[in-house]
């Protein structure tokens, strides 16, 4: 989960009922009489975080087509990314980089949505247990940790049909699986099964428990954003000791801060992905295990398969979510106005 959402900062939490700020507004109604307008909840945050997960996700999904392929090879990858794209357009089209969007979207949807409702409703518990307007950064990961762990849990099912449908080409369908290099063994071609047949299939074949494949590196990736954004405040800091930070400042800082959170993460990235295409008839492997394996036969090199377009993707990703989210939060307060002003 985590490495597909950005997390509020602990510097710069997301405004709650509970802060002062955010509490309400009275707004005259045609009787005179005042119509107490919220103007923040768990809600309208969870909305704005779902569609601006899906907007940002639609934009950058080509990215995460390369870095999953790469990470799902079970050989080292020695094809860049510009390199990746045309192999990928040549042998499935345009719509090749879009396997599995369908998923993705509805993923990141409700992804988002878990995400952000359950980090409003655990900042709002923190807020109300300690009597305070502002958590401390310690509270703040934990109520960031608290949501991501119950996003991975809700949402797992839906990324692994994803990853299912993204790593698939068009002539391999479900026989093998693809890779960037274009080497996949020559299987009969046949039409790729939707969202809905992907998930019927697997469920009927590997059993209901295989959707919930990959979840121990899924709940070690909810610590991504948590080193993220204590990165971003140790090298904030050590700017603002030299001058005021600027805007420029903090999109760069950010920056720096998403790539090292994944590349310290990157290995459970890959072990995740390649936890959601494994067939339920091999040999079930632990997360450890499962490490030291592809250490052992593809080298350290084997953990960071596709690791340049995931990093891009990521960034991009973030900087569009908060974007969006911001419109679309205002936007959701402002119909919320004129609905209770008609009422």
């Amino acid at each position: 989960m985590s490495d597909r959402v950005a997390a509020p900062t602990p510097s710069n939490p997301l405004p709650t009922a509970t802060q002062p700020q955010a509490q309400a507004q009275n707004i005259g109604s045609p009787a005179g009489q005042n119509v107490v307008i919220q103007q923040s909840d768990n809600v309208a945050h969870a909305l704005a975080g779902a569609g601006g997960g899906l907007l940002s996700m639609a934009l950058t999904y080509p990215l995460i087509t390369l870095s999953t392929r790469a990470q799902v090879e079970k050989k080292k990858a020695h094809t860049g990314t510009l390199d990746a794209v045309k192999r990928i357009i040549d042998r499935e089209g345009i719509p090749g980089l879009y396997a599995g969007l369908e998923s993705a979207l509805f993923g990141i949807t409700v992804t988002n949505f878990v995400y952000y409702y359950w980090y409003e409703f655990s900042r709002d518990f923190f807020q109300r247990s300690t009597n305070k307007s502002r958590l401390s950064t310690v509270e703040s990961m934990a109520a960031g940790a608290l949501a991501g762990s119950a996003t991975v849990l809700i949402t797992n099912p839906i990324w692994v049909v994803n990853t299912r449908m993204t790593a698939r080409n068009k002539e391999s369908g479900e026989a093998s699986l693809p890779t960037v290099d274009g080497d996949a063994a020559a299987t009969e071609t046949k039409k790729a099964p939707g969202t809905v047949a992907t998930f019927l299939k697997i469920v009927r074949e590997e059993g209901f428990l295989r959707l919930f494949a990959g979840v121990l590196p899924a709940l070690v990736l909810v610590i991504n954003p948590i080193l993220q954004y204590t990165i971003f405040e140790q090298l904030k800091q050590a700017v603002e000791k030299r001058r005021k930070v600027t805007a420029t400042d903090s999109f760069l800082i950010g920056a720096l801060g998403k790539l090292a959170a994944t590349s310290i993460t990157y290995p459970y990235i890959t072990v995740k992905s390649r936890a959601h295409v494994a067939s339920g008839a091999g040999r079930k492997e632990g997360m450890t295990a499962s490490l030291k394996r592809i250490v052992r036969e593809e080298g350290v090199g084997g953990l960071y398969g596709g690791i340049s377009a995931k990093v891009t993707q990521s960034v991009l990703t973030a900087a569009f979510l908060f974007a969006f989210k911001d419109v679309l939060y205002d936007a959701t307060i402002k119909a919320r106005r004129r609905i209770a002003l008609k009422a």
